[in-house]
């Protein structure tokens, strides 16, 4: 056992356990979209955080194109009409 693991073990509660780290890493599997369907076999950890930052990545990617489709969107929309008041529910 490294030195680091025997400190961690030794400092008391405060310290997250490696079930606890399990129990997270299953309950994160669960909210990624591909991994809903692998969610009764076992996936490393190492995988399942690779997933869940890909997962990020791509969030992220679509919030960033729905953000420019919306400025186009609005930069041709006639601010009075009623399509721009409907937008504009929309993000209020």
């Amino acid at each position: 056992m490294s030195s680091r693991r025997s400190r961690s073990r030794q400092s008391g509660s405060s310290r997250i356990t490696e079930e606890q780290i399990s129990d997270l890493v299953s309950k994160l599997q669960d909210l990624l979209p591909e991994a809903r369907l692998q969610s009764n076999a076992r996936v490393p950890s190492a995988r399942v955080l690779q997933e869940t930052c890909n997962y990020i990545r791509s969030l992220h990617q679509e919030v960033d194109n729905l953000s420019e489709r919306l400025s186009e969107l609005l930069a041709t929309t006639d601010m009075s009409s009623a399509q721009a008041a409907i937008i504009r529910s929309l993000l209020m």
